[in-house]
């Protein structure tokens, strides 16, 4: 039966309502309205990595500081961040209650390479944005694979290689160690390592040793280590095993050249707690600009960097370079959001994080800039080498990399 004019106009104006997609001119994608953005991700707020649950904070931080300005283009942020404790099964629970219940735009900022692989695969099939994750692993950044997922990192593959380069011009008859984390974190950066050195350096790593992210101590591996003859150690591990090798290496005697890959290089969290003066000569890698530098002291971006922290996030340190790459894992965010306008789809939202072209952000080093296309989803290509002299990390030669 024909439903009478009334009726039908009623239903059309009922389904307008409930349309996902915004009226005049606007298009929007879950979570979105004229006032609001819902942005979802879990964070290690416990386990056995919690001292990565800063990075969290500062995001929120940041996205406070943006909201109290107005926002981006009129919508204040809501940001959705959810405890994983580092264990892939519970990230998987908190994205799904994330993605369905919350109803979120995207996922953004997640914390690690486990954590992040197990979401991924679900959150592609659903063509949901992954947005600049916290891990360097080779396989979150294919592009192929996992088109709506995008790092906010360099590759570990190019940390790894990096480090390879260094000793093969500088020490080319080291003989190297590795301490590697039995996940794909440790694997990968030691399988791009020794391809890096290739025949040239085939001989040069003389033993390795692994250990289990809840392995209470590395000090049996750094003792075996020892053993070899080796006088150099590549840590491919992260903040807790790196401190506990560095201080044990020290305790025994052991002086290496010692090398740490950047996730493990906090000054106030793994140096402090392996000593300060045992963590002389480490060498490491980094890509932004340290806050307590002389250089940087007049520099407008680290000003503005202080001015935040102090104000937003005054329990933040200011010699954890986690708040650092949590800042600049927000402004990242933002940019992309500005740049959508109007289409907060996230269809448009992967478009415009596809297509960051030398985005050059405050708190990066000079030279360093943001890029992706859609076949390239690793946005920093370049990182700087630096050395520890037992108060800061003191950067020698040139950018590095591509």
């Amino acid at each position: 039966m024909r439903k009478s004019l009334p009726v039908l106009l009623l239903t059309l104006a009922f389904s307008c309502l409930h349309a996902p997609q915004a009226r005049a001119g606007k298009a929007y994608g879950p979570g979105v309205t004229d006032a609001e953005i819902r942005i979802g991700q879990t964070i290690p707020y416990s386990g056995p990595v919690s001292a990565y649950a800063t990075v969290g904070k500062a995001m929120a931080a940041y996205f406070a500081k943006v909201n109290d300005e107005g926002g981006v283009n009129g919508r204040k942020l809501r940001l959705i961040s959810l405890d994983d404790g580092f264990s892939p099964p519970k990230t998987v629970e908190q994205t799904r209650k994330l993605i369905e219940q919350e109803n979120v735009l995207l996922i953004f900022g997640t914390v690690g390479t486990p954590t992040n692989a197990a979401i991924s695969r679900y959150l592609n099939a659903r063509r949901i944005p992954q947005l600049f994750i916290l891990t360097g692993n080779p396989k979150l950044g294919d592009a192929e694979a996992l088109p709506w997922t995008i790092p906010l990192h360099y590759s570990f593959e190019q940390e790894a290689a990096v480090y390879a380069k260094y000793l093969l011009d500088s020490r080319p008859a080291a003989r190297v160690a590795v301490l590697y984390q039995n996940d794909d974190y440790g694997k990968s950066l030691l399988g791009a390592f020794r391809r890096t050195l290739g025949e040239r350096g085939a001989g040069m790593v003389v033993a390795e040793a692994s250990y289990e992210l809840t392995d209470p101590t590395v000090d049996q591996q750094i003792i075996s280590l020892q053993s070899s003859g080796a006088d150099t150690l590549v840590d491919f591990s992260t903040t807790r095993a790196a401190a506990q090798a560095i201080r044990k290496a020290y305790d025994i005697g052991w002086r290496p050249l010692h090398i740490v890959t950047m996730p493990a290089s906090s000054t106030s969290i793994t140096l402090r707690a392996a000593g300060l003066e045992k963590s002389v000569g480490l060498i490491s890698a980094t890509f932004m600009k340290d806050v307590n530098d002389a250089r940087w002291a007049a520099d407008p971006g680290v000003r503005d960097y202080r001015t935040w922290l102090s104000k937003y996030y005054p329990q933040g340190d200011i010699d954890d370079e986690r708040n650092v790459q949590g800042y600049i894992t927000a402004q990242a965010m933002i940019h992309v959001l500005a740049q959508c306008g109007d289409e907060l789809t996230r269809e448009n939202l992967m478009r415009q994080a596809n297509r960051l072209d030398g985005l050059r952000l405050p708190m990066l080093l000079p030279g360093i800039a943001l890029r992706t296309r859609p076949t390239d989803h690793f946005p920093i290509k370049q990182l700087q080498l630096v050395r520890f002299d037992g108060r800061r990390w003191v950067p020698f030669g040139g950018l590095v990399g591509r």
